[in-house]
């Protein structure tokens, strides 16, 4: 689903127009953000929980050459399924 349909969808669902729907997800997804920066845990009850990790700096290895290169850390969102989720996927 690409973000147009995604938009198109929750237009449909909530009677909202597009752009009414195009500003509610933008919103949605810069609170999101925002949070993560923060390093604070973003918790949708049922559906699942969104949090920011830190990667150590290490070792990796370039797999075409296979000579291995220092990989700075840096920042990065996991997203844990929530119950909810995970029951109305698997029936």
């Amino acid at each position: 689903m690409t973000k147009a349909e995604l938009i198109a969808a929750m237009a449909d669902g909530a009677g909202l127009s597009k752009e009414q729907a195009k500003k509610a997800l933008d919103a949605f997804t810069d609170s999101v953000t925002a949070s993560l920066k923060r390093g604070d845990d973003v918790r949708l009850v049922g559906f699942g929980t969104f949090a920011a990790v830190t990667r150590k700096a290490g070792m990796a290895r370039n797999p075409r050459t296979g000579q291995t290169v220092p990989r700075a850390a840096s920042k990065t969102a996991r997203f844990r399924v929530g119950e909810g989720l995970k029951t109305a996927l698997n029936g």
